[in-house]
């Protein structure tokens, strides 16, 4: 049952009391019977706003999903990495200085840098973890 509905049945029910409709007490009755209807109806109208701005989103969510197809074309690949870019940059935070060093697949490698701001040694431990990506890309199979 709707609001609009329970709303009816309210005022039915007041209508069913036969109610004097010169009484004090009937005119507060009435007052609030059309305030919840007001009510009933404001909360009906929002409810179809919100309901036409979510289709809305929708269309607009579908549009750029193409959008970004059409500009980044169809991964292949995995978030992981991008088979295609020789020489990923990562990005590290010195723990003493804060200083953020990008760093390409060799320095990895090489299992730690010197902070080029501090002189800090940051190490890298590039064992595979459990969670670690199985797309099957040359990278993640090394």
């Amino acid at each position: 049952m709707t609001n609009s509905e329970r709303a009816s049945y309210i005022r039915g029910l007041m209508d069913g009391l036969e109610l004097d409709p010169e009484a004090k007490e009937t005119k507060v009755l009435n007052a609030m019977a059309e305030l919840l209807d007001d009510l009933c109806f404001s909360i009906e109208e929002l409810e179809d706003g919100v309901a036409e701005m979510a289709d809305q989103v929708d269309e607009i969510d579908e549009d750029l999903g193409m959008l970004e197809e059409d500009y980044y074309g169809e991964e292949d690949g995995c978030d992981c990495c991008d088979e295609d870019f020789e020489g990923n940059l990562f990005e590290v935070t010195c723990p003493k200085c804060h200083n953020t060093i990008e760093l390409n697949d060799e320095m990895l490698e090489e299992g730690f840098i010197m902070c080029p701001e501090c002189g800090e040694k940051l190490e890298f431990d590039l064992e595979e973890d459990e969670d670690s990506c199985d797309c099957g890309c040359e990278h993640c199979k090394g």
